[in-house]
């Protein structure tokens, strides 16, 4: 079956699609060839009754949004296999709003803000599922302005002839009030006076809606409770008071919590993780966790078994990174309601050992005391505080080509343990309507990251790193997303001397590195960007290493760049089987990871387009893209190690091997950005 609409200007034919019954059968179903198979997608059947049913909503959604002398004809098309319904709507000219006015606001301050972009407007269509959305919103502002007996009625006037309407809005706002006494019930161990103190909607405020939504989000915020709620104390008011008690209902949740997981992944070989959390540890409502995860099982020392020669063959790539266990031992304790309600305050101690695929080893142990805020509008703000002290490996090739700290005194500088302290501050903007797969709305961030002396850095970490970070999502048809994703960054270091030159210098653990399933899917993880190449030969003429390049093995690594861009485009749609549980996307993903101020690492924006399928899991969309990268291999310095001496020496520039497929596939869990 298909379905159109025909002249529809003023309203959009999602919403007319929404407002009737008969639907248009899946894509599949009505697009050739694919049709012609008969079993791909859904099939929706022609209901006469409905049909019929539907003549009338649609002139029922017309008149209600001020277009009275609309009229609704149909074509049906019946074929033997299905039947094409066309909608044809002349919508004629609409009803418009003359006067707009409110009464009864005269007490109230700001009393102009009230009707600021009110959705009914005067000189637009009488439309009046907006006359009643705008009721909704008078009523909201002045909730969220003292008045909680606020009580608005509608008159109004149609003058079909002259097509005018005019609106009035009779508002009984009541007294201004303010909160007053906080009522706590429920059974919980946890103190009456810690449950007050994380009610921003205190005693002695102006009374405000939202900031009671904003307490009982705040509430289960701190996981501390199964149940939480609160709103006006009834039993105790009366709409002529002037003060409004609150009745705060909790329900406790449970005090202690042990999870674990267990996996496996292509970077990682097997992985494992536990923690055990105490909550109103020592009273306070503080929550106090023990946390641990490793990785690299089975190819890493000391849980070495060899996998990297069958299962977890990826990791023989990797000699750097995944040739020791990598782990985290964290032990947090966290304070909510510090100073205000909003506040949340954490401290953490913790030994990491973790590295990046094919890029460098970190090996650290330090603490950490992070505020958190989050305030009405859900705007999460934070400010964190790192000292550790540690060291990173990595290639020596790595530190010759891109630091020109070539010599063993200068790589042994580099590698040497060392203090970091960082403050970091973050600010996000999560507006997306879910989590785990998101349709609408956007979600935006930036965080900036500052090492200096003066926070505890050595001389050799300072820096300045800044990324932003958005995405966007809107749904162009029932079941159809469109999203697309921006991020950004770039960082600043002063300039260090080595004794083989002077360079600006930025630890491998905080440079940016490009590729992977969730950034530009055409390169594998951290193959976007600046990469040497090191070939293993103890021959001294380097022609003849290089004449006999086809036959001995060449690694490649990557050294990342101080400079980041990533863009994505993606469409997401029903699949025409397992239509409930699976999704097709089509996809192009544009970026660059360079090194801003070095010749021999230019910008070169890569794109690579390619399809993927989205089966839905409890942990969110299990994904697997095929990205086609058209591309030669990122060109670099090949470099020869010599086994016998473990010396390095630079016998090619822009060297490129090749590329074994042109296809690229990933794999991974959730949704890309």
């Amino acid at each position: 079956m298909g379905l159109k609409f025909q002249g529809n200007k003023s309203i959009p034919t999602t919403v007319l699609a929404a407002g009737i019954s008969t639907t248009n059968s899946g894509w599949f179903r009505r697009t050739p060839p694919f049709k012609w198979l008969g079993f791909l997608g859904e099939k929706r059947y022609f209901d006469e009754r409905q049909f019929v049913a539907d003549v009338l909503r649609l002139q029922f959604i017309y008149k209600a949004s001020g277009f009275l002398e609309v009229r609704v004809d149909t074509a049906v098309v019946r074929e033997a296999a299905q039947v094409k319904v066309t909608f044809k709507i002349t919508e004629g000219p609409p009803v418009l709003v003359r006067t707009l006015q409110l009464n009864g606001i005269r007490p109230v301050p700001q009393k102009s803000q009230l009707t600021l972009k009110l959705p009914l407007q005067e000189g637009k269509p009488f439309n009046r599922f907006k006359m009643a959305a705008s009721m909704d919103s008078i009523s909201h502002r002045l909730r969220n302005r003292g008045y909680p007996a606020v009580l608005v009625l509608k008159n109004f006037h149609v003058d079909s002839a002259q097509r005018i309407a005019d609106v009035t809005f009779d508002v009984d706002p009541g007294p201004r009030s303010v909160i007053g006494p906080i009522r706590v019930e429920g059974t919980s161990p946890i103190d009456t006076s810690f449950v007050r103190r994380m009610v921003p909607a205190g005693t002695g405020r102006l009374f405000s809606q939202d900031e009671l939504f904003l307490s009982q989000r705040n509430l289960y915020r701190t996981e501390l409770f199964q149940f939480s709620s609160v709103g006006i104390d009834s039993a105790h008011y009366q709409a002529t008071d002037s003060i409004v008690p609150l009745l705060v209902r909790v329900r406790e949740g449970r005090l202690h919590r042990v999870r674990s997981g267990v996996g496996y992944a292509t970077t990682d070989c097997f992985r494992g993780g536990a923690a055990w959390r105490a909550r109103n540890f020592s009273g306070g409502g503080r929550i106090f966790e023990i946390s641990g995860r490793a990785s690299k099982v089975g190819v890493g020392t000391p849980l070495d078994a060899g996998l990297d020669q069958s299962i977890c063959s990826q990791l023989r790539k990797d000699p750097i990174g995944s040739s020791k266990l990598n782990y985290n031992l964290t032990a947090t304790l966290e304070q909510p309601g510090f100073i205000e309600p909003l506040n949340t305050l954490t401290y953490a101690a913790f030994a990491d050992r973790r590295s990046e695929f094919q890029v460098y080893l970190r090996e650290e142990i330090g603490g950490s005391v992070t505020i958190r805020r989050e305030g009405l509008r859900r705007v999460p703000l934070s400010l964190a505080y790192k000292v550790s002290y540690g060291h990173t490996s990595a290639s020596s090739v790595n530190f010759c080509a891109f630091f020109s700290a070539c010599t063993n005194e200068d790589i042994s500088l580099l590698s040497q343990s060392r203090f970091l302290g960082t403050l970091t501050g973050t600010i996000a903007m999560p507006r997306a309507n879910s989590v785990l797969d998101p349709t609408q709305g956007y979600v935006l961030s930036a965080e900036g990251t500052v090492s200096s002396r003066f926070l505890g850095s050595s001389s050799l970490t300072e820096f300045e790193k800044i990324v932003v970070d958005g995405a966007w999502y809107q749904e162009l048809s029932r079941d159809v997303v469109l999203s697309w994703h921006l991020r950004a960054g770039a960082i600043f270091a002063p300039q260090v001397a080595f004794t083989s030159a002077t360079v600006s210098f930025i630890p491998p653990d905080e440079r940016f590195y490009g590729g992977g399933p969730n950034d530009v899917r055409g390169y594998q993880r951290n193959e976007l960007g600046p990469v040497v190449y090191v070939v293993t030969s103890n021959d001294p003429d380097s022609t003849a290493v290089l004449g006999g390049i086809d036959t001995l093995p060449v690694r490649f690594s990557a050294t990342g760049g101080n400079t980041l861009l990533v863009g994505n485009v993606e469409i997401r749609v029903p699949s025409p089987i397992f239509t409930q549980r699976m999704r097709l996307a089509a996809f192009i993903d544009a970026g660059t990871v360079f090194e801003r101020g070095k010749a021999n690492a230019p910008s070169t924006l890569r794109f690579t387009p390619g399809v993927g399928m989205r089966f839905a899991t409890p942990l969110g969309p299990a994904r697997l893209d095929v990205a086609y990268n058209g591309y030669p291999r990122q060109p670099g310095a090949l470099y020869q190690s010599n086994p016998n001496t473990g010396s390095l020496r630079k016998i090619a520039d822009n060297f490129s091997s090749g590329r074994r497929s042109s296809l690229t596939f990933q794999f991974a869990i959730g949704q890309p950005f």
